[in-house]
């Protein structure tokens, strides 16, 4: 009589997946967004008053695109994410077709990069959403060839990584470049990736690849104070802004590099400089543990998982996560290099919020179905 039983328990638990979400996969990125839209607020509202414009003009904007990716992410986790893998390689080539078109005149030039597409209030930025697809295809061919990864089969995997890193870079974007080469990356391939890394990097910019200014950008964090009026800017007045915050912060709405408007792209690049300054260490901690606690459900998720392919979609997100967290908020402290990556869910950029939301709701999906 035990395996009947054992049968219909199996039933009922493959038939009902939404039963077993885990709720903190969709709890702490909304918390995460509702944080984000009230820095927002507080960096751009003084600077948008004093155009004409309506203070809560981005606030909107933001809103809008965290509901476009509540709805992404609940569509992910709607469908197996097996079913996923099927639709891997049409995602990944129409990937690639956006990124070559964003690179016509179709695509929209700002401060020197042209990465997105303008689409009324939101902008349409296809560097984001391969993160996405990225992972997808990555774990797709990855746990196909699992038992038979050898160097061929490496190779092929990084020149599927590459194409969209070379589209990405002719933007140029090398903050998301950077986030791509870590996606799918396993654990003990980690260091050698950052060696491999390390010395792209010095041959990019021994050949001119870079721009001049993402020289200075990687070069600049370890140059403090040398050429605070140049490179070394953004992040000089970043550390002073996390500084003046200290254990309570200087209050909400009344930080004072936050409303002098001294901190440049604070409400994108250095959103958290704001969480610094105006909510101290005891408002930035509870940010940072809602990170720490997503990325170790993540981890869960890639343990409890019941097949390679769910597994290495989890691992491939974990990464992208724990390395923009890092990169971000290392930046604004000024011990990483400014490279433009968006902290995920509070930095204002309506396809980073989807993509991001997106990712998480591939996680759920692994959780959701680790039954089936």
């Amino acid at each position: 009589m035990a395996a009947p039983v054992l049968t219909d328990r199996r039933a009922r638990l493959e038939a009902s997946p939404l039963r077993h979400l885990d709720p903190l996969l969709v709890c702490i990125p909304v918390a995460l967004s509702a944080t984000g839209l009230v820095m927002i607020y507080s960096s751009t509202r003084r600077r948008l008053a004093d155009a004409g414009l309506d203070p809560l003009t981005y606030v909107h904007r933001q809103a809008l695109a965290v509901a476009l990716g509540v709805a992404v992410m609940a569509a992910v986790m709607a469908v197996d994410y097996r079913r996923l893998r099927e639709f891997a390689l049409g995602a990944y080539l129409a990937v690639v077709a956006l990124l070559v078109a964003v690179l016509s005149p179709l695509g929209v030039s700002v401060k020197g990069a042209q990465a997105r597409f303008d689409l009324g209030p939101l902008q349409l930025q296809p560097a984001e959403f391969a993160k996405f697809v990225l992972v997808l295809v990555l774990a797709a061919y990855c746990g196909a060839h699992r038992g038979d990864l050898d160097a061929r089969r490496v190779v092929a995997a990084l020149g599927i990584a590459g194409v969209p890193m070379l589209l990405i870079q002719a933007q140029p974007d090398l903050g998301t470049n950077l986030i791509l080469a870590v996606a799918g990356a396993r654990a003990r391939h980690l260091v050698v990736l950052a060696l491999a890394g390390l010395t792209l990097a010095v041959a990019a910019v021994q050949l001119g690849v870079l721009e001049d200014y993402q020289v200075e950008r990687l070069t600049s964090f370890a140059q403090s104070g040398r050429d605070a009026q140049r490179s070394g800017y953004n992040q000089e007045q970043s550390k002073i802004a996390i500084g003046n915050g200290g254990l309570r912060g200087q209050g909400l709405f009344s930080g004072t590099q936050t409303n002098s408007a001294y901190v440049p792209e604070q409400h994108t690049d250095f959103i958290f400089t704001v969480v610094g300054e105006e909510l101290g260490f005891l408002g930035s901690a509870p940010v940072l543990a809602l990170f720490a606690l997503l990325a170790w459900r993540t981890w869960r998720v890639a343990l409890l998982a019941n097949d390679t392919y769910g597994t290495l979609c989890c691992i491939g997100v974990l990464a992208m996560l724990t390395f923009q967290v890092f990169q971000n908020v290392g930046m604004a402290m000024g011990i990483m290099p400014i490279t433009g990556i968006p902290l995920p869910w509070l930095s204002y950029g309506g396809s980073s919020v989807v993509a991001s939301f997106a990712c998480m709701g591939l996680v759920a999906n692994v959780h959701m179905r680790r039954f089936t």
